[in-house]
């Protein structure tokens, strides 16, 4: 454990000496990739529009209040451009790629700082890659030419992402919802911004026949290149620094906002732009509701805490999970559900690797998990009863020759592309997260942790982080940083 420890701290120093957290002021341009890797990704995305068809992607729009602004996913990840209300044009027929910026605002450059715009031409020409620039008012006049250019033949094909483009701590999965509400309320229903920007297109430019962009750079996102890996493996290093404090600072008397807050001070004082989702930190029954949230609770004597949280780190984040006890050592009940669950996690860990579907490691998994129920004895029948429902379960998701291990990570904690059940591949990014349930009991136990599919194997980026029974209360001895600065006061409640 002393050599671990030497490890995190080692890691801890190497974070703070990045680049990323020594830059003093935020460059125009992203550092974290070239522009040749985003003349790469659009390159992919010419092959797959082919050349009688264009591409046009919005930015974010400027943000409402003092926050910061935070491109959406999409966008960036075809060009790098911070800006807001910023628009990308590829064309199919010349493989020429142009960006359209806002026109320079002196003054609130004078009272935020620069920020990049259509009178900096040339200076985001070089700095990007791109073949041209111009203000956002030319683009109408752009497509009118687009469309009189194709000819008459047939029409122009023009691809736009239909799906919700993903912003701060947000996914696919977790954007959809909100817009459904929003339709429903009668006092509002006002369409999604993709929806209102295909509306706008067709209504302006009815020529164009427009196709959906989003199922091209979902496919294009599941295999990561290097550059993501290092960005994504610097998120995950992150949040097991975090976990690991909390492990340390964590006793009875500690609320669940104590630990958020420990936490967010370790994403951002290492150079994390952002949180990758809101904060699951959830003691005792909290954990029996999947993504609890509210993080208000008393930890209590007895109980586990489950903790549930990442950082963004250059719009990169990954999503990991520890379960631990709050008084520091795990009691009968828990070993001995934790010690059945943790076997089975382990078992799925060992065999995931390249090469074969999931489908088939999920179904060696079970073979697997049928024979630790077997070998392991349970103290109430409730317990024996839930286990062998976990256990089924898992073995019925087997037979599903579309199965996935957990869910893919990158960009978006629930990082979008598809599910085929295709042969695990090099650069993919996922997690597992197998839940544990005693109903009657309300007791929740899960594990979660970052794979990335090698050459050679399968690499556990978030492996540092302690989930041994022995491993956790050794660390949870130590003293943590919620002890050496006691709060000022407490609010029970608060949020």
């Amino acid at each position: 454990m002393q050599k671990d420890r030497r490890r995190i701290a080692a890691l801890f120093c190497l974070c703070l000496l990045s680049p990323l957290v020594r830059a003093q002021e935020k460059p125009l341009f992203t550092t974290d990739f070239p522009p040749e890797e985003f003349a790469e990704r659009r390159r992919r995305v010419f092959e797959r529009i082919g050349p009688e068809a264009i591409a046009l992607v919005q930015g974010a729009p400027a943000p409402i209040g003092w926050v910061r602004f935070r491109q959406s996913n999409e966008f960036y990840y075809l060009c790098g451009v911070e800006v807001p209300n910023a628009y990308l044009l590829l064309d199919g027929r010349t493989q020429r790629t142009v960006l359209y910026l806002p026109h320079r605002n002196e003054q609130r450059e004078r009272s935020e700082g620069k920020v990049l715009s259509a009178e900096d031409a040339d200076l985001v020409k070089r700095l990007t890659g791109v073949d041209a620039v111009y203000g956002t008012e030319l683009l109408a006049g752009h497509l009118a030419r687009y469309v009189s250019g194709f000819g008459a033949a047939k029409p122009p094909v023009l691809y736009t992402p239909f799906s919700p483009a993903e912003g701060i701590s947000t996914s696919r999965s977790a954007a959809l919802p909100p817009y459904a509400d929003n339709l429903s309320n009668p006092w509002d229903g006002f369409p999604s911004r993709e929806g209102w920007f295909v509306h706008l297109l067709r209504l302006r430019f009815p020529q164009f026949e427009i196709r959906d962009l989003s199922p091209i750079l979902d496919e294009l996102r599941v295999i990561k290149s290097p550059r993501e890996i290092r960005l994504i493996r610097q998120a995950t290093e992150l949040a097991g620094l975090a976990i690991m404090e909390a492990m340390r600072s964590t006793e009875p008397g500690v609320m669940e906002y104590e630990l958020d807050a420990l936490a967010k001070f370790i994403f951002y004082r290492n150079g994390a732009q952002a949180e990758a989702y809101r904060s699951i930190i959830a003691g005792g029954r909290n954990a029996y509701m999947n993504h609890y949230f509210a993080n208000t609770d008393e930890l209590r004597d007895g109980d586990l805490v489950l903790m549930d949280y990442c950082p963004d780190v250059g719009y990169y984040v990954c999503d990991v999970t520890r379960q631990f006890p709050v008084n520091g050592r795990f009691n009968q009940w828990q070993r001995e559900l934790y010690g059945f669950y943790l076997a089975c996690y382990k078992a799925l860990l060992a065999r995931i690797r390249p090469g074969v579907t999931p489908q088939i490691i999920m179904q060696e998994v079970a073979q697997e998990w049928e024979r630790i129920l077997a070998q392991t004895k349970f103290s109430k029948s409730i317990y024996e009863q839930a286990a062998r429902r976990f256990v089924a379960q898992y073995k019925n998701a087997a037979n599903n020759p579309r199965a996935s291990l957990g869910h893919w990570v990158g960009m978006a904690v629930h990082d979008a592309g598809p599910y085929r059940g295709e042969p695990l591949r090099p650069g993919m990014v996922f997690t597992v997260e197998p839940e544990f349930r005693v109903p009657e009991e309300q007791i929740f136990i899960r594990l979660e942790d970052m794979i990335l599919i090698t050459e050679r194997g399968a690499e556990v980026l978030s492996g540092f982080i302690p989930m041994e029974i022995e491993d956790v209360e050794r660390l949870m001895r130590e003293e943590g940083l919620l002890q050496k600065y006691p709060r000022a006061f407490r609010r029970s409640g608060s949020s």
